[in-house]
C-alpha cells in the first residue's frame, strides 16, 4: 500500500528523478551489495561447470 501511495502521489517519481540526478548512489550501493551476496559466488561456480555458457550457446551440441 505504501508503494502504491508513493506512486499515486508522485513521491516515487520525484525521488527517482532526484536519485538519478545525484548519480544514482542508492541504486549503485544496492547493486554492489547484491553482487557481493554469497549466492553470486555459487552462481559463478555453477556457470564454470557449464562450458556451453562460455561458448555463448544455451545447448551443448556435443551432447545433444
Amino acid at each position: 500500500r505504501r508503494i502504491l501511495e508513493e506512486i499515486q502521489t508522485g513521491r516515487f517519481a520525484r525521488e527517482f528523478i532526484l536519485e538519478n540526478q545525484a548519480g544514482a548512489p542508492t541504486l549503485k550501493a544496492m547493486r554492489r551489495l547484491a553482487a557481493e551476496h554469497p549466492i553470486e559466488r555459487v552462481g559463478e561456480r555453477l556457470r564454470e561447470m557449464m562450458p556451453w555458457i562460455k561458448a555463448g550457446r544455451i545447448v551443448d551440441r556435443t551432447r545433444n
